[in-house]
């Protein structure tokens, strides 16, 4: 599961966690209220072109995003649907589904060169104030690198099982795929969970909060 990572020499491997998740939430606030088509069809290109200097592997990668062609291509059409199918209802629509589709792939490129541990790391340095409220800041970094790196492995398997389904049936895949896909996130998760409890670390993090109130 921890196959987000490609491990490489790039500059953008080379630049700290810290800065690349900075970044990521300062790109994502500006990219916001952008509404020119012209500027986003440039931030796509550059993000493009940062995917090709990290090799094929990453430009692999790209194709785990299919999955979201169906979802972005609805809100494009409820978009036109909203704005009665007009030319500012297209350009609205692509707006919307361009800004989308941007952000997943920044949050993808900064998954892809950045290690679980340093990703952990600044996530926990973050959240240390946290602790005083009686949370523990390991957790919340746990859990939110977890989010981060499931996406592309839900992605994989979600792929995995449409060309299956196109393998053995001449009919599009739809939602008869929906209950094996929840029922295998539902099954990796539970595994994780056993790994995690085999490794001590909810025992871990207890012994380390304990001490925290004794001294």
């Amino acid at each position: 599961m921890i196959s987000g990572y490609l491990p490489g020499r790039s500059p953008l491997h080379r630049l700290p966690a810290g800065w690349k998740l900075a970044g990521l939430a300062g790109l994502s606030v500006l990219l916001l209220p952008a509404q020119s088509p012209l500027l986003l069809g440039a931030g796509l290109a550059a993000v493009l072109c940062a995917y090709a200097a990290l090799g094929r592997p990453a430009l692999a990668r790209l194709g785990l995003l299919r999955p979201l062609l169906p979802i972005l291509a609805l809100m494009l059409v409820l978009q036109l649907w909203a704005q009665d199918w007009s030319p500012a209802g297209l350009v609205s629509g692509l707006v919307i589904v361009m800004r989308i589709l941007l952000m997943v792939m920044l949050a993808d490129l900064v998954t892809l060169s950045t290690p679980l541990q340093d990703m952990m790391d600044v996530l926990e340095w973050l959240a240390s104030p946290l602790r005083r409220l009686g949370l523990e800041p390991r957790r919340l970094a746990l859990a939110v690198a977890l989010v981060l790196r499931f996406v592309p492995v839900l992605l994989a398997s979600w792929q995995a099982r449409t060309e299956a389904w196109r393998a053995r049936s001449p009919r599009r895949p739809g939602l008869a795929l929906l209950p094996g896909f929840l029922i295998q996130t539902l099954r990796l998760a539970d595994r994780v969970a056993e790994a995690l409890d085999a490794r001590g670390f909810a025992r871990h993090d207890t012994g380390r909060s304990r001490e925290t109130r004794t001294k």
